[in-house]
């Protein structure tokens, strides 16, 4: 039987596979077995017809094996965005007036640190420093490790978390 499995299969390791499903088909089936027939002839035809069958379905597969593919098919689910949002706006309530202010204006609005300092009327540096501490006490409030993957899809969210606006 291996034999015949390895002609069909051309790859050992299927064709034991092959094999040991058909071994286990036919296990499961005895009782269709007719007694007096070529017990020799039932197995191979159950080893063919199990080799066709795998390479029916293999067709309609598609291979990989580093899950590259089925990364990109997969879908998260809806609450966890709506939950990391509500943790955001929690956390975001919670910094100071100055802190939320520089971060809308530079991370949610697109404004540069220059444009965000004549807008507040303080120094470009000031501006700099509230985005990097209210983005550094976001991090913290949330829970998060610097540069962790947010299930958060609103733009404006996104923007702020990382301190560049999002595109």
């Amino acid at each position: 039987m291996r034999a015949f499995a390895l002609s069909l299969a051309r790859n050992p390791a299927t064709a034991d596979d092959l094999v040991q499903e058909a071994i286990v088909k036919a296990w499961a089936n005895l009782d269709k077995f007719e007694p007096g027939s070529n017990l020799r002839a039932w197995l191979f035809t159950i080893l063919r017809n199990t080799y066709y069958s795998m390479h029916r379905k293999r067709r309609r597969e598609v291979e990989d094996p580093e899950g590259v593919h089925a990364a990109t098919l997969s879908d998260r689910p809806r609450h966890d965005g709506r939950l990391a949002l509500e943790d955001f706006r929690v956390a975001f309530e919670q910094l100071s007036d100055e802190q939320r202010e520089a971060l809308i204006l530079v991370g949610a609005e697109g404004f540069s640190c220059e444009e965000a300092a004549a807008t507040c009327g303080c120094a470009v540096g000031t501006i700099k420093s509230r985005v990097n501490r209210g983005r550094a006490r976001l991090i913290e409030l949330m829970h998060l490790d610097e540069g962790e993957d947010v299930l958060i899809s609103d733009r404006a969210t996104l923007a702020a978390l990382s301190g560049r606006p999002v595109a």
